[in-house]
């Protein structure tokens, strides 16, 4: 894992919408849920969990989009509507934000994966632990622990 340059920064895909993240992120990970592979069109998505702290929007007034409710809500650029970031309800410490959004996303690597069960079978991802739906809320501290461990 290597470290980010601080600060991060980026936008969306047409750059109406500019974030900043001032800290490293405490944790990585890839999200083969079916929810993730619609907003992406893809086969997952890729986060970055940020101390809520840490991050800001520098430019424009991001807007709920896909997933929005009582659980989470999705926050996309309302020009183009990508998809930069994400709160979790009762995580309000922490914001998931898509690392590609930022300048520079080579010292991105996923070191968890989340909801394996829903993966696709031709898919593999390198990380250090999978599980099959979210870690369990018990093991949340560990992963925290050995991610920043690594660096």
């Amino acid at each position: 894992m290597s470290k980010p340059p601080l600060p991060l920064t980026g936008s969306c895909r047409c750059g109406a919408t500019v974030i900043e993240a001032s800290a490293a992120p405490v944790l990585t990970a890839a999200c083969h849920c079916r929810g993730c592979q619609k907003m992406t069109a893809s086969a997952f998505s890729l986060t970055a969990m940020f101390p809520s702290a840490a991050f800001r929007v520098v430019q424009g007034d991001p807007v709920p989009g896909g997933a929005k409710g009582e659980e989470l809500t999705h926050f996309c650029c309302p020009e183009c509507l990508s998809w930069m970031f994400t709160r979790i309800t009762g995580f309000d410490d922490f914001v998931n934000v898509r690392p590609v959004m930022f300048e520079d996303s080579s010292w991105f690597t996923p070191f968890i994966e989340t909801w394996t069960a829903t993966r696709l079978p031709s898919v593999s991802v390198a990380v250090e632990h999978s599980y099959d739906a979210f870690p369990p809320m018990e093991e949340f501290g560990a992963l925290l622990e050995a991610y920043a461990a690594q660096g």
